[in-house]
């Protein structure tokens, strides 16, 4: 069976970072490319903020390109992503899953930038 255990998330001030980390089964990390998805708020879309496929190529949304950087490692069979000069419009709870999203959501991490 399929897990996603996402960690790292918090309360942090406009301006601050936060790491996040994605544990994955060994199966599917290494069979499709992954991605982190935000969820705004309860009954909200989920969207795809940061994506990487197996060769390593990264895309990102136009409202976190710069400031967030997405990462693997493929001996941890995990998958990270950096947020760095984080916004109150970052806040929201964050999945990882594959891309295209197969529906293996974890408990997702909240992630919450208030002053």
């Amino acid at each position: 069976q399929v897990q996603f255990v996402e960690s790292g998330g918090g309360l942090v001030q406009p301006g601050g970072s936060l790491r996040l980390s994605c544990a994955a089964s060994g199966s599917i990390f290494s069979a499709y490319a992954m991605g982190w998805y935000r969820q705004a708020g309860s009954g909200k879309q989920r969207e795809l903020v940061a994506s990487i496929t197996r060769g390593d190529i990264t895309n990102y949304a136009d409202s976190v390109k710069g400031r967030f950087t997405i990462s693997r490692d493929s001996a941890k069979n995990t998958v990270y992503l950096q947020m760095n000069i984080l916004k109150p419009e970052d806040t929201g709870v964050y999945y990882c899953d594959t891309v295209p999203a197969r529906g293996y959501w974890g408990q997702g991490t909240q992630v919450t930038v208030s002053s």
